[in-house]
């Protein structure tokens, strides 16, 4: 009778109901003393539990997913010494029967006949051990491949033991990304995310379900792939606006008169065409095998409009050759259009670049989303008075915050901020407007 123990697991410090991710042994293996066992991992970090002495594998007593605790039993192991004996005692209760020719060479009296060895698994009867074996990764590895939508199932890991990481990550979303921003936004795709969990939030007190608004479905999946496939950054600037609302007030009698309400946003369209103009790479967008720029040779731009249905984006064109007055009667026509939902599609396509301004609402800034193919995107949050050093004293000045979102892959942080610099001096004197 061989000597069979079961193998607990070893006080594992301060952790309770860690995962197994890894199984690293099979029934028939002889393990070493110090030999890996099974990976567990826990929120914060990944341990491999060591067999505490050698022996062969009798049973596993644990599966991918159970959670464990110090003490718990993970597997059985026979001692090395006693499973051989066992291997070479003979069976006394069953007749030899005798050998086929040629016959086996002839033992010393009383030397007991050995037996076959056990049989490990061959490659291919390892699919059967493997399956549902999670990728082998730390946890920071896994959360930084959460946060990118990423399929560690699909990901080749290039360290010890095929570990995966974050380098290994960084390049499979590389490789994805270079096959076009569409790619891998389909269900069999290697980028995911998890989806909700199921609540039932009638549990905790009176509830009712609206459908969501059919523009806000539309915009909402082309926001998510957006953000998944564009890496973005963001800038931040300030612009003092003192003289420009002065002069944007004194100037509203005479276009009221011809019907025209002047608002503050033909100004920072004319602002942001001549920064564009100056910058085209803000208005560039890449090709869809992500190796060359296309570079406009218009300036149309898209202005964000909150609406009782969502968020609509229609787009003025040729902003760079209309003058303010022009610019304040088309926009007052795009907004009363996309409001009662009578904008048409060409009246929201071929954007270069897009504003989204909730000054009417409130807030200090914010990070617009990159409005994908566009590589570019300026956020206005509201105006405020501010004390500003003049260099011998502080005077109350009007600040504007400003916030520009862009893709990293097109748009460097040095270029971002000169961006923001050159629309803050811009919008400081518009006299350079005429320039």
């Amino acid at each position: 009778m061989s000597n069979v123990e079961d193998i607990l697991l070893p006080d594992i410090g301060d952790f309770s109901n860690v995962e197994v991710i890894e199984i690293l042994v099979a029934p028939g293996d002889r393990v070493d003393a110090e030999q890996s066992l099974l990976t567990l991992e826990s929120d914060k970090a990944t341990m491999e539990i060591p067999a505490p002495r050698a022996g062969v594998v009798e049973k596993l007593l644990v599966e991918i997913g159970d959670q464990l605790n110090a003490g718990d039993p993970i597997l059985s192991l026979a001692a090395s010494d006693d499973r051989e004996a066992e291997v070479a005692e003979p069976d006394q209760a069953t007749e030899p029967e005798p050998e086929p020719k040629p016959e086996p060479p002839k033992r010393a009296h009383g030397e007991a006949e050995p037996r076959p060895a056990p049989v490990r698994p061959r490659p291919e009867d390892m699919a059967a051990i493997a399956r549902g074996r999670k990728a082998h990764a730390s946890p920071a590895v896994r959360r930084f491949a959460r946060e990118l939508g990423v399929d560690l199932g699909r990901v080749k890991g290039s360290g010890p033991k095929g570990r995966i990481t974050k380098n290994d990550v960084q390049g499979f979303v590389k490789q994805v990304l270079s096959q076009g921003p569409e790619t891998g936004m389909d269900s069999g795709s290697a980028f995911h995310l998890p989806g909700a969990p199921e609540v039932d939030f009638s549990r905790f007190g009176p509830v009712e379900t609206e459908e969501l608004p059919r523009i806000k479905k539309i915009s909402g999946k082309h926001l998510h792939r957006c953000w998944l496939t564009v890496p973005h950054v963001t800038q931040f600037e300030e612009a003092d606006i003192t003289e420009l609302e002065a002069f944007r007030k004194g100037r509203n009698a005479d276009t009221a008169k011809q019907g025209v309400k002047l608002t503050f946003m033909p100004f920072l369209l004319k602002a942001v065409a001549t920064a564009l103009d100056r910058m085209p790479i803000l208005k560039a967008s890449l090709s869809a095998d992500g190796e060359q720029l296309v570079m406009k040779r218009y300036t149309h731009i898209g202005v964000a409009v909150d609406t009782p249905k969502g968020l609509l984006v229609p787009v003025v064109r040729d902003v760079d050759k209309k003058g303010l007055t022009a610019l304040a009667a088309e926009l007052g026509e795009l907004s009363a259009k996309a409001r009662e939902g009578k904008l048409l599609p060409g009246d929201m396509q071929g954007g270069c670049f897009s504003i989204s301004s909730l000054g009417s609402i409130g807030g200090t800034a914010f990070t617009p989303i990159v409005n994908a193919p566009e590589v570019a995107i300026l956020g206005v949050s509201r105006s405020e008075m501010k004390p500003v050093w003049d260099g011998q004293q502080f005077v109350p000045r009007l600040v504007l915050p400003l916030s520009l979102s862009y893709d990293h892959r097109v748009v460097d942080g040095a270029d971002g901020a000169r961006f923001t610099a050159l629309l803050r001096n811009l919008l400081g004197d518009i006299r350079q407007l005429l320039l």
